[in-house]
């Protein structure tokens, strides 16, 4: 979650490295910093708060350097501040940045105090410092320094060192957190993510779990977890660096919001023909798979979590095939029971969501049929880690709060559900017509989007609200907790989901003049129960705000009430069509209230620790 930019380079690094580190802003952070090999030794700037801010620190100083770590951290030990901060260093002459974990750090800093070694910060990765800079004063380079190192560390991380003993020298190391190298033209780069470095290079190595890497400005040498020097394939990255620029939008929320028809048809692009999905979208052997399994387990968090609940509703109802949705920070500490030929389907925009990995890590002996990863980075870990794949093809999302990701999930999840249906004899006609609603998808997205104006005057009257409730039935349930949970990640108000047939179990004692009520309402089989539950909503005193398929939307209006006509879809493909509303909805409640729509407070866009 955190960012990480390293640079040897013949020329002046340290505007890249801030480049960097704001183009890595979107994963959120609360202090940045960097490390710079000088002619008057090691020198370190670092701040709470924003790049910005280190950015006037920079200017202030005017410091050059060819040689350079830096980064944004996201606290995990230790309190926002400057102290805590990283880089981090030992005896003036080592400073590293780390992203992850280090599980065994109260040892080492014991063993490290009980050497000499004193500590300034709160954090676990001053232990990775010290420990580095005790095998240096054995006699050791850097690279081997740091070799030993990390073989005495327990947990995840990604790893960027420097020392004065070895000039022009930037030593990574990865173990369960990602890292890509930039490939260059006397200058080779290091970060967390390729966004950091495509205004330098779009040439890059993705780092395998356990290697290490040796940058000059020429060189660049990896090793693997055994010592061995090995090769990685150099990758072209497919998109250019305008695709991470806000352009005429007020956030990159809302660009993402308005990318999502676009997003949609790529999606789906090449995997449909003549009415039906392509199975060999999945994998070669995917259409054996399919036919054989006999129960899917699916593992995710956030919001793809939620995408996995609707995948739930469609592969049971597509195939009688049962099908387990569940928080992978859940499963991977649980013993589930396995029944036979189960595939094993893991949900992650980024591909190093670290409860995900562990989970998939976890299910690898429990005797899965096959894993296949749904998943937005080609070159990420989960989908290294799966024999099946499908891309969702979202492209970069920079906003904290996901949305395009999201949409993209859920229309990879309905061809699995379709593909999973063919495979156990689903109706022919029941197939064809779910085909062609998601074919129709995009166009229906983009009507959709003609209500932002209606939307957005929905939203004032959210502007002194504090807590709100949101409703829905069958498969529109987990689109009513994605709403519920884009409102509280952006706005901060106080926000829960609940399927509206279980109102009169307990969260209709909350209901009054100041709780809005929220409602998803497609005109499908649940519609008339639905219709109910608002009437429970009203006798209380509640203000209801529907957002109605357009054929039914004159019947749900009432007093206290405020409903919009939604654009008539397929009950298949609706919870994708009433997932944007929600999203608009809680867009504009969080500019009303004038949080930090991209960046919201304590969160992070990629979690890569427990």
């Amino acid at each position: 979650m955190c960012g990480i930019v390293g640079i040897a380079a013949r020329k002046n690094v340290v505007p890249l490295l801030i480049e960097g580190l704001q183009a890595l802003e979107y994963r959120g952070y609360d202090s940045a910093g960097l490390a710079l090999l000088t002619a008057a030794g090691l020198i370190r700037l670092r701040t709470p708060g924003k790049v910005k801010e280190l950015a006037a620190l920079h200017a202030q100083s005017q410091i050059s350097a060819e040689t350079g770590i830096a980064h944004t951290r996201w606290a995990t030990h230790g309190v926002p501040s400057e102290r805590n901060a990283h880089p981090h260093t030992s005896r003036e002459r080592i400073s590293v940045v780390h992203n992850g974990i280090i599980e065994n750090h109260e040892s080492l800093r014991q063993e490290l105090i009980a050497i000499g070694y004193q500590f300034d910060s709160e954090t676990d990765t001053e232990v990775v410092a010290h420990l580095i800079d005790s095998y240096l004063e054995t006699g050791l380079s850097l690279l081997d320094a740091v070799s030993q190192a990390i073989n005495r560390l327990e947990g995840a991380y990604a790893i960027a060192a420097l020392a004065t003993t070895s000039p022009h020298e930037v030593v990574g190391a990865r173990r369960g957190s990602p890292m890509v190298v930039g490939v260059g033209d006397g200058a080779q780069y290091l970060a967390s993510d390729v966004y950091a470095l495509l205004s330098e290079t779009r040439r890059f190595i993705y780092l395998d779990d356990g290697d290490l890497v040796h940058l000059t400005p020429d060189t660049i040498r990896i090793f693997d977890e055994s010592g061995a020097a090995v090769e990685r394939i150099i990758k072209e990255a497919q998109f250019r660096p305008d695709a991470v620029e806000r352009g005429q939008y007020r956030h990159y929320m809302l660009k993402e919001i308005h990318e999502q028809p676009q997003a949609v048809a790529d999606t789906l692009e090449g995997r449909l023909s003549r009415g039906r999905i392509l199975t060999e979208i999945f994998g070669p052997d995917a259409r054996k798979l399919l036919a054989e399994l006999q129960a899917v387990q699916i593992v995710s968090c956030g919001s793809s979590n939620h995408a996995a609940q609707v995948a739930r509703y469609w592969i049971e109802s597509f195939s009688g095939v049962p099908c387990f949705a569940e928080i992978a920070s859940e499963y991977r500490y649980r013993h589930a029971a396995v029944p036979r030929n189960t595939l094993l389907v893991s949900v992650s925009q980024s591909g190093e969501t670290s409860d995900t990995l562990a989970a998939l890590q976890h299910a690898s002996k429990r005797g899965y049929l096959a894993r296949l990863a749904i998943c937005n980075v080609p070159e990420s870990s989960l989908v290294r880690a799966s024999e099946l794949v499908l891309m969702t093809r979202a492209g970069p999302e920079i906003g904290v709060a996901s949305t395009k990701a999201f949409i993209t999930q859920l229309v990879a999840l309905a061809m699995l559900a379709l593909e999973i249906g063919r495979a156990k004899g689903m109706d022919q006609t029941r197939y064809q017509a779910a085909v062609r609603e998601l074919e129709l998808l995009p166009n229906a997205i983009t009507r959709v989007l003609a209500l932002d104006d209606q939307i957005q005057a929905m939203a004032q009257r959210f502007g002194d609200k504090h807590h709100a409730l949101f409703l829905g039935r069958g498969v529109q349930f987990p689109i009513a907790m994605e709403g519920a949970l884009k409102l509280k990640e952006i706005s901060y108000i106080h926000a829960e989901a609940y399927p509206a047939g279980e109102l009169k179990h307990g969260p209709l004692a909350l209901v009054d003049e100041n709780m809005p009520v929220i409602a998803v309402a497609p005109n499908d089989e649940l519609l008339e129960k639905l219709k109910s539950n608002i009437q429970e909503v009203r006798a209380r005193g509640g203000e209801m705000f529907v957002f109605a398929d357009e054929k039914v939307a004159a019947s749900m209006s009432h007093d206290r009430g405020h409903v919009i006509a939604v654009p008539s879809v397929g009950a298949f493909v609706a919870p994708m069509l009433y997932t944007i509303p929600m999203q608009l909805l809680a867009y504009h409640v969080a500019v009303l209230k004038g949080t930090d729509v991209d960046q919201p407070r304590n969160l992070a866009k990629s979690v890569t620790v427990e």
